[in-house]
């Protein structure tokens, strides 16, 4: 069945507090897809932002973003009041994220709401502290990871925050007895971090059940790699290529191409496959597994690097000195399914795409992604609508992209929007600059968001800044630039019912929404 559906970021919801998160606003927006008649809720991770304030540098591929747990929900627990959420700074901009701000106020107020916590279950039972069946439920449930990344993290606070690299040999080296020491003195730090991640399960946990009432599907986001400063690279050893001296021998990153002159240092540790091989993909079954629970939907980032992946020498200052190695390919993806089921994969196929990039994707059976602004640059190249397939998700542009307005403006050489005005019916077959110049902007965008719904492709996924029109402000991520990026917050009221009906007729036009193709099937007979 075909369907469509809105990529919008937790983060950029708006809120009192500085950032999006899981409360009213949220559940908010999931009425404004059921009424826009989308299926879809694409989020991009749930990670702790890391470095470059990137869902995709996290601090552990297990754990939620603390910046996502609702305050007003903590404070109508008890938790917290209203003059406390008051005196705190959140930012000057309500359309913007500024992350230094927000780690300062957010977790002072957590820290608040942790103190309160405990308090609420002190002496009972007989005990110092009893606490609720569903937090010894959900600790129980998630020990596997859970009992790591509390330890990493208060370890990390204990040390002004620093990569675990340049920690004191002992934590460094995860020396047995210094560990179980440090856990005896900070039990209430490593608790804090516990606390966190409980609220942030039991919240989405609502807001995820919410949209699926509705008929919405969450999806979520796993990037392939870990980030070197995290818990998973920490604790992981043989998971990852080491040098002689128990350091990352080569870091994952991509060769230079449309995005970067360079290519992109990622940084990111690679994985040891022959060690996962030799325990059947434990730890990605575990992970996947996890991420299920999470979301309904899994796109899968960078997925060539289960095909063949660059692997850059430590300490290069670019990409351009990696190689080629080979991965995984399906043999992983066997041992998920066999482990897991049928997995609701999306796998991101993006970038400098090979032969066998293309077979092990068809191999999977997982449909791939198809981005109209890389559509134009010339010749019959697979972008193009017309050369789409149904098993496959369609994008006018991904996070990575800049908006539609953007690039029409300002990112489209002229040649691409040329190509782009003849193509979709807005000039002439062979247009002169003038009649490429006299394009709106505005009528662009309809077009090629109607190019994407129009597709033969499964799935179309619009951003939503590009339903409300916006420009560069809305560039959620510019790969290869450090700073600025994940910043964008929508304006209060963005999901309006004008809006939504708007998307909801152009989406039913081209068959996207349940009740239209029953409508089409009705009619056929």
């Amino acid at each position: 069945m075909r369907e469509s559906g809105i990529l919008m970021p937790v983060s950029s919801l708006p809120g009192p507090y500085g950032i999006g998160c899981f409360g009213k606003e949220a559940e908010k927006f999931v009425d404004f897809l059921a009424a826009a008649g989308q299926k879809i809720w694409q989020i991009l991770p749930l990670s702790p932002t890391g470095y470059g304030d990137s869902p995709y540098q996290s601090c552990s591929a297990f754990a939620g973003n603390p910046y996502f747990i609702d305050l007003d929900a903590l404070k109508a627990e008890g938790l917290l009041t209203a003059a406390q959420l008051k005196a705190e700074p959140w930012g000057k901009d309500p359309l913007a994220v500024d992350y230094g701000t927000l780690y300062t106020s957010r977790y002072k107020i957590l820290r608040a709401a942790y103190a309160a916590w405990c308090k609420q279950w002190e002496g009972l039972h007989g005990c110092a502290r009893y606490y609720p069946d569903a937090y010894y439920a959900f600790t129980l449930e998630n020990e596997g990871w859970l009992e790591d990344y509390a330890l990493y993290m208060a370890l990390k606070t204990a040390n002004g925050m620093k990569s675990w690299t340049e920690w004191p040999r002992e934590y460094r080296l995860r020396d047995g007895s210094a560990l179980e020491r440090f856990r005896a003195e900070n039990e209430e730090e490593i608790g804090f971090w516990k606390f966190l991640q409980y609220e942030f399960a039991a919240q989405w946990k609502k807001v995820k059940a919410y949209a699926n009432e509705k008929g919405i599907q969450i999806l979520g986001d796993i990037p392939i790699y870990v980030s070197a400063d995290s818990v998973d690279a920490w604790v992981g050893g043989p998971l990852f290529e080491l040098d002689a001296n128990g350091g990352f021998a080569r870091v994952a990153g991509c060769p230079p191409d449309y995005f970067a002159a360079d290519g992109q240092l990622w940084g990111n540790p690679l994985y040891n496959w022959p060690y996962h091989r030799e325990t059947g993909y434990a730890w990605w079954i575990k992970r996947v597994r996890h991420a299920l629970g999470i979301y309904d939907l899994l796109r899968i980032d960078h997925f060539r690097g289960f095909d063949t992946y660059w692997a850059i020498p430590a300490g290069s200052t670019t990409a351009r000195g990696g190689k080629w190695e080979i991965g995984p390919r399906m043999e992983l993806f066997h041992a998920l399914e066999g482990a897991l089921g049928k997995l609701p994969i999306i796998a991101e196929d993006l970038g400098d795409i090979v032969d066998s990039v293309r077979e092990l994707l068809a191999e999977s059976g997982f449909p791939g992604m198809k981005v109209l602004q890389f559509a134009f640059g010339g010749g019959d190249n697979e972008y193009l609508p017309h050369n789409h397939i149904k098993n496959s998700v369609v994008y006018p542009g991904t996070h990575d992209n800049t908006t539609l307005t953007d690039w029409w403006e300002n990112g489209a050489s002229e040649k691409e929007k040329a190509t782009a005005a003849a193509y979709l019916h807005l000039t002439s077959c062979k247009p002169t600059a003038k009649e490429v110049a006299a394009v709106k902007t505005a009528a662009a965008r309809t077009a090629l968001l109607r190019a994407a719904l129009g597709s033969v492709a499964d799935r179309a996924i619009i951003p939503m800044y590009d339903w409300l029109g916006l420009g560069a402000e809305a560039h959620l991520n510019t790969p290869g630039k450090l700073g600025g990026n994940w910043a964008w917050r929508a304006k209060a009221g963005f999901d309006s019912k004008a809006l939504a009906a708007q998307i909801e007729a152009e989406c039913a036009v081209y068959c996207r929404c349940n009740a239209d193709v029953q409508n089409v099937k009705e009619l056929a007979i």
